[in-house]
């Protein structure tokens, strides 16, 4: 029986032990105490409730993040059931209380959390990596630090309150709020306690014109190579802030590290590029590295709209600096079907008008429907070159934002510098930014058996160590990476493998899959792709977008007409497949353009189970698991800079780069490829004809009849690299 059946069962017995009784006549008026853990940072959470003339109302605390008696959008008492909800931040609570009002009991629920949660009329005591623990031994300092052409960077100090001796510093630039209350302390704090027990300052900065920082803010600041007096980018901004801090910081011992996660990744990067004698090391995780290419708002050219609208809803520019408060939405979907309401929306320019003129990025980022100078202008990988500083470039195999950034990092750092730069990877099975708190022991349905994060966490602890320290040790190769399927972490010299060999997968007549090349003339496989009615990226009704969907259940896709499936028999032994994947297809359409989306799946067998305590919502028994998924635009497949539409009816090959896997394929599973034309609302519409497809209009989209070929002449495959050694054992 699964975890949430057997949790389920326990709260509707309790639910029906308590209703049975009669209540008192005590008030449920009060403060009422709990606490959550939100990926393994714990916070206080606590709700004020007013009952006056049979209405119940209520605010919420919490304090660690400075909200303070924030109006509940709505508080229920009926009998012994017991609810509030907080529209804004889309989180509800549902319990029942007891006879006696002492308690509360019931399930906590925002997006895919859904965790039971007590309320108490007494604080919950703290343990030492709590926020309010953090705070008695750990003293906070706000100061301003001047750049270079006079502009005030705000940034926050963690040093501890008994200093034992030098201690290095550990900097975190954000566009994110490094500071949401003078009172309270930085989330990250927390979730990096493990460093200030480590004996570590902790130092976190607006980056410029964000928040409390002066200055204007432009995303992804372009760097400079050659720079002038008084000019400035986000590596002179870094210098400028690590000068100050050797020089103002008690106690340091003239070594600073650089991290970040995400739009942070950017700025970590960039601090590899400032070229400051004391920063020694720098870990880049899931860092933003090219817009257009890989990362965030576009793959292969394609627009990934879920993404991008929800971003620029919230996200947004410019701010009234100085604040500390964030920016509030910009509009309501007003309802919960993200397929329905992109589907209703129509076209980008439409929702384009979603955004405001202020939000100028997102109206910038329409002007350049091509790969040009402006997209290129913000990718930092041409400049890491002569790099100093030991570097560590973490990701998850399932980080729907930026992996490609994170891979990409990484091998342009190995191409461009000496084999004696400190230049590591990290991947594990993660989606975006997972391995920083919390567990790490499945993504959606799929478990790994393991919680990943303790091994990851400890190996970048002694990264740091090593060359922040003295004495520090680091003895790991160069490739630390999860092989899901496997479920374990194994070490490699070198990413992609030495010892893995380039083999392709080719498409076969009837829906095979092989190594074998296709021996038939004239084979191919149609299907009609019609903008009215995208394949799905999902097959649940939701709103925001789910990390878990990069492994999800794939049996909904390959039933539709329109979703091209090509699968190998029962497997003989193990496969594991390491590094890139490149699609190679052999297409023909009635239009004169399209997307191709291509899957990598892993086919459970029909016997399949899953294990004891595993939340699995579907048959595990033919599970079709996506290993990797990645679009392209079509007409991109010469040039990214200079697109071309195709010929219609012309035989044409579409060549692309997949991101890597580490993946293995057990004995009795089967290999599958699925190949479709779209991916909604993950990605945008192809209207399916040579248009920019930021200015056209709904009468632009038209069906079209597209062919993906399998024969002799036109041989579509998937190239694969497979590992030739054995994993190690456990």
């Amino acid at each position: 029986m699964k975890t949430r059946t057997f949790r389920s069962i326990a709260f509707t017995a309790l639910m029906l032990l308590f209703a049975s009784m009669n209540l008192s006549s005590q008030s449920v008026a009060g403060k009422w105490y709990s606490s959550l853990d939100i990926q393994g940072i714990p916070f206080e959470f606590v709700i004020n409730i007013s009952e006056e003339n049979g209405t119940v109302t209520g605010t919420f605390d919490v304090p660690e993040q400075g909200a303070l008696n924030i109006p509940l959008s709505t508080v229920t008492l009926e009998g012994a059931e017991f609810e509030f909800e907080f529209i804004p931040s889309g989180f509800s609570f549902t319990g029942i209380t007891d006879p006696a009002y002492t308690s509360i009991i019931g399930y906590f629920k925002q997006g895919t959390i859904n965790e039971m949660m007590r309320f108490g009329r007494e604080p919950v005591a703290k343990d030492e990596d709590h926020p309010q623990s953090i705070r008695e031994n750990y003293k906070k300092e706000e100061v301003y630090i001047e750049m270079r052409d006079g502009v005030k960077l705000f940034t926050s100090i963690y040093t501890p309150v008994e200093i034992s001796g030098p201690m290095p510093v550990l900097l975190f630039r954000t566009p994110y709020n490094a500071e949401p209350s003078e009172e309270s302390y930085n989330y990250f704090v927390t979730a990096y306690y493990r460093y200030l027990k480590e004996g570590y300052i902790l130092v976190f900065q607006d980056v410029r014109g964000r928040y409390m920082s002066e200055g204007e803010f432009v995303n992804v600041r372009p760097y400079i190579e050659k720079k002038g007096k008084g000019v400035i980018d986000e590596a002179t901004d870094t210098y400028d802030t690590a000068e100050w801090l050797i020089n103002n910081v008690s106690f340091n011992n003239g070594r600073i590290g650089v991290t970040g996660i995400s739009y942070p990744g950017f700025y970590a990067t960039m601090a590899i590029l400032a070229r400051h004698p004391a920063i020694k090391a720098v870990s880049p995780q899931a860092p933003v590295t090219n817009w257009f290419l890989g990362d965030d708002w576009h793959h292969n050219g394609a627009f990934f709209l879920i993404d991008g609208t929800s971003f620029y809803n919230s996200f947004g520019d410019p701010q009234d600096n100085p604040t500390r408060s964030n920016s509030p939405a910009l509009f309501q979907f007003g309802m919960q079907d993200s397929y329905k309401f992109y589907l209703e929306m129509g076209t980008l320019k439409n929702i384009g008008r979603l955004f405001p003129e202020s939000v100028t990025y997102w109206h910038e980022l329409m002007k350049h429907p091509d790969y040009d100078d402006w997209w290129k202008a913000t990718d930092p990988r041409p400049h890491l070159k002569n790099v100093q500083p030991a570097v560590m470039t973490v990701g998850g195999w399932f980080d729907a934002e930026d992996l490609w950034g994170t891979l990409n990092t990484y091998k342009s750092l190995e191409k461009q510098n000496s084999s004696t730069l400190p230049n590591f990877l990290v991947m594990g099975p993660w989606s975006h930014g997972q391995w920083a708190g919390g567990e790490a022991r499945n993504m959606g349905d799929m478990y790994w058996n393991t919680d990943a994060n303790p091994d990851f966490q400890n190996l970048e602890m002694k990264f740091f160590n090593r060359y922040l320290k003295e004495g520090g040790d680091y003895d790991h190769p160069e490739a630390f990476m999860f092989v899901t399927g496997e479920n374990r972490w194994e070490e490699f010299e070198q990413w992609p493998p030495a010892d893995a060999t380039e083999q392709n997968l080719w498409f076969g007549g009837s829906g095979s899959l092989s190594f074998t090349l296709p021996g038939i003339d004239g084979g191919y496989y149609e299907y009609v792709s019609d903008p009215a009615r995208p394949v799905p990226y999902r097959e649940d009704v939701h709103l925001r977008r789910d990390p878990s969907y990069m492994t999800d259940d794939q049996r909904f896709a390959s039933s539709r007409p329109d979703v091209a499936v090509y699968s190998s028999p029962p497997l003989e032994e193990d496969i594991t497949l390491t590094g890139p994947l490149t699609a190679d297809l052999f297409v023909s359409m009635t239009g004169t353009d399209a997307d191709f989306i291509v899957k990598l799946i892993d086919v459970f067998p029909d016997q399949a189970r899953p294990v004891e305590g595993q939340d699995i919502d579907v048959p595990l028994g033919g599970y079709q698991m996506l290993v990797r998924g990645e679009v392209f635009r079509g007409k991109y497949r010469n040039s990214f800079e200079k697109p071309e539409p195709f010929v219609p009816g012309k035989v044409t090959e579409v060549e692309f780069t997949m991101p890597d896997v580490a993946h293995t394929f057990k004995k009795g599973h089967r290999i599958m490829v699925q190949v479709q034309s779209s991916w909604f609302p993950l990605v945008d519409r192809n209207p399916q004809q040579f248009v920019n497809i930021y200015e056209c209009n709904e009468s632009d989209f038209v069906k079209s009849t597209i062919r993906i070929y399998n024969s002799r002449e036109y041989p579509s495959s998937i190239r694969v690299n497979l590992l030739k050694r054995e994993l190690s054992e456990e």
